[in-house]
């Protein structure tokens, strides 16, 4: 097998930081698990983390993982975790709350605990994790690349806008009167959204890899996302094409119709292809699951069966023969 020559040069080039996102279903977590991979075979020490409250990193994996960084097995140098919402609360209300236990009135140390037992603490305490991995240094420094895996596009346009938001609202908010309190808590990591805001401005430790195929629906989000993201300064993006279809056999109705279907999908997105540096990935016939199906990702196959649905609700139409191989894939 030889290495895929795009992805070989995009992996080569990679950011400190690399934002993986797009349209549910687009693959995702299978593009950066590989590229967790690759750099790890490269001989970089690597951290995957998941921030989709719905993670399936430790299926993709093959891996129990957690809110604590595991080592992956089967791949030297790479570790992930999964940023999970409710420890993440959790260790954030005990962070707030533990220094006034025996020191403040229980009714007043059971107000601040109802205080921080909503949705919106979830959403800070996953976003003070995040924030740590992105701006502070003592939490990588044992890693060369950060690999953010993250829910589809609005939860992390969410996450990603959360840095600027909050580094204003403590510049003016002096109340502290919000969903925020205590406002104490944030006010402490202030430094550390900070240099988050700057990490994500930052083109040369942050690239987002805007996930997309060649559909209109993925592409008018990839499309979206990438507007709204460059609008607060995350501006070194790079698409890419998963799922790429190119029929062997011109004599094919099926593969042909298939490869006609992307190819007016991306004709259409002419002005927007043209903005952003892109690596297309070829459609390959099965998911990736486990350490030795997403190394192949990487690598050429020899061609292989792919099967074509006849629409998006999954009617089994036929199967094709596609360019590329058996191995590797996109499919999560």
């Amino acid at each position: 097998m030889t290495a895929d020559p795009a992805l070989a040069a995009f992996i080569a080039q990679a950011t400190r930081h690399l934002f993986f996102t797009g349209k549910g279903g687009v693959g995702k977590t299978s593009l950066a698990c590989a590229t967790a991979i690759a750099l790890a075979d490269a001989g970089k020490r690597v951290l995957l983390v998941s921030t989709d409250p719905a993670s399936n990193l430790d299926e993709v994996l093959a891996v129990a993982l957690t809110n604590m960084a595991l080592a992956v097995p089967g791949v030297p140098g790479l570790s992930a975790l999964n940023i999970d919402p409710a420890a993440a609360a959790q260790a954030y209300r005990d962070r707030m709350v533990g220094p006034y236990r025996g020191k403040l009135p229980e009714a007043i140390v059971r107000s601040m605990e109802e205080q921080l037992s909503g949705a919106c603490t979830m959403e800070i305490a996953a976003f003070d994790e995040f924030a740590k991995l992105l701006g502070e240094p003592g939490a990588t420094v044992d890693f060369d690349h950060v690999i953010f895996d993250t829910a589809p596009t609005g939860h992390t346009l969410r996450l990603m806008t959360l840095p600027t938001a909050w580094t204003g609202f403590l510049d003016n908010n002096t109340s502290g009167t919000s969903c925020l309190d205590p406002l104490a808590g944030l006010q402490k990591q202030r430094a550390v959204y900070e240099s988050a805001v700057a990490a994500l401005a930052d083109g040369g430790r942050t690239t987002l890899v805007l996930v997309s195929r060649p559909q209109k629906a993925a592409l008018d989000e990839a499309e979206r996302t990438s507007g709204e993201l460059a609008a607060i300064g995350v501006r070194n993006q790079r698409l890419i094409l998963n799922g790429v279809f190119q029929a062997c056999c011109p004599e094919d109705e099926v593969a042909m119709a298939w490869e006609r279907r992307g190819t007016t999908a991306l004709s259409a997105k002419g002005e927007f292809l043209s903005r952003l540096p892109r690596t297309e990935v070829p459609l390959r016939p099965h998911n990736l699951l486990g350490v030795a199906a997403l190394r192949k990702l990487t690598r050429d196959g020899d061609g292989g069966t792919v099967i074509i649905w006849a629409d998006d609700q999954t009617r089994f139409h036929g199967t094709v023969t596609a360019r590329g191989g058996p191995e590797g894939g996109a499919g999560g």
